[in-house]
């Protein structure tokens, strides 16, 4: 029991020390020009990397009247002379607006490193798999037996029961790939100075979107069929059903979108939250409350760290069902001719 409450302190005072949220909510709250706790501030998208409390500029790269500007960073742009900040916004020192804003962001590189941590973790599997390790004996090491029990069950579970027998191959590559990637961006929003980039609904709306795709180009034609022609169905009906099923194919990949960025936003909006009611108590009631109440808020935001860690997964695994559930439903082939034979003859058997 002492070890274990020795740990949570320590867990504690890390969280304390490395979470740059709780500096700048300090620096915020001494000043008197900010809020105690800025919220939102810490789950949008920024022009600048945090790493253990230091900022990491990132290249700012836009079009603006057919032409392309590119900056070491933000501030560089606007020392250029060539742009100034109106409203929190870059725009031309003419006043033209930002056509196209290409500039690499701290949600754009999560977006990076999930994808590159994927790669490296299946090309290095695939490697092992092409010495032997794990084909013709047992997988070795901890590491590579977390990433067959992650692919098997992305291909059994997953793959295999929600697509065709003949087709889900294909599909496995994609729906591991995904699986991976969003695993990855999704924990790294448990580090203190990191973010999730699927707390971003550009990058959910573009996963989904990826789905969205294969799903229609993997359509067969007996899901087409159903989409605009309705075997069996009055002519006046379909007027009906029609729009409504065209409808379907936009709304299933923007339930997708919305799932998965709602789930990972509240999750860091609520640990900032309850971090933040240390300072919010210091700056109501005083350093004596604040300090004395942290322990209580820093050991529930330590448990919340656990559960996110699950939801994390969890919410990987249901993006990745539900990409396997409607690419199945599309590829899926009915066989109303040998249905309708087999009917045919079985009424022919009865009379």
């Amino acid at each position: 029991m002492r070890q274990a409450l020795r740990h949570l302190l320590i867990f504690s005072l890390l969280i304390l020390v490395l979470n740059p949220a709780a500096h700048a909510n300090q620096s915020d709250a001494d000043t008197g020009d900010e809020p105690v706790i800025d919220v939102m501030g810490k789950v949008v998208d920024h022009d600048y990397l945090e790493v253990l409390g230091a900022k990491i500029y990132l290249p700012k790269i836009l079009l603006v009247d057919g032409s392309w500007y590119f900056y070491s960073n933000t501030q560089s742009a606007i020392e250029s002379g060539d742009f100034q900040r109106v409203e929190g916004a870059i725009v031309r020192s003419d006043g033209a607006p930002v056509t196209l804003d290409m500039s690499i962001t701290s949600h754009l590189m999560y977006v990076w490193f999930g994808i590159i941590l994927t790669l490296f973790c299946t090309i290095w599997a695939a490697r092992r798999y092409r010495r032997g390790i794990g084909e013709s004996s047992e997988p070795k090491g901890a590491a590579h037996n977390i990433f067959e029990v992650f692919f098997v069950f992305i291909r059994d579970d997953i793959a295999k029961e929600y697509i065709s027998p003949d087709k889900y191959k294909r599909y496995v590559p994609y729906l591991f790939s995904v699986f991976m990637a969003i695993s990855f961006m999704n924990l790294f929003g448990l580090f203190p100075w990191g973010v999730s980039a699927t707390a971003d609904l550009t990058v959910t709306a573009t996963l989904a979107g990826i789905t969205f795709f294969i799903t229609q180009f993997s359509g067969s034609k007996d899901h087409w069929r159903h989409v605009f022609l309705f075997p069996g169905v009055h002519p006046l009906i379909r007027i009906i059903l029609t729009p409504v099923e065209i409808l379907g194919l936009f709304t299933k990949p923007f339930a997708l979108a919305i799932r998965l960025f709602a789930n990972m936003l509240s999750g860091k909006i609520l640990i900032v939250c309850i971090l933040g009611l240390i300072f919010i108590f210091t700056d109501i009631f005083g350093p004596m409350i604040g300090v004395g109440s942290s322990v209580v808020w820093v050991a529930l935001t330590a448990a919340l760290y656990i559960l996110k860690a699950f939801i994390a997964l969890l919410q990987a695994y249901i993006f990745t069902l539900l990409s396997a559930v409607f690419i199945g439903m599309a590829a899926e082939e009915h066989h109303h001719e040998e249905h309708d034979t087999s009917v045919a003859t079985a009424t022919e058997v009865k009379t």
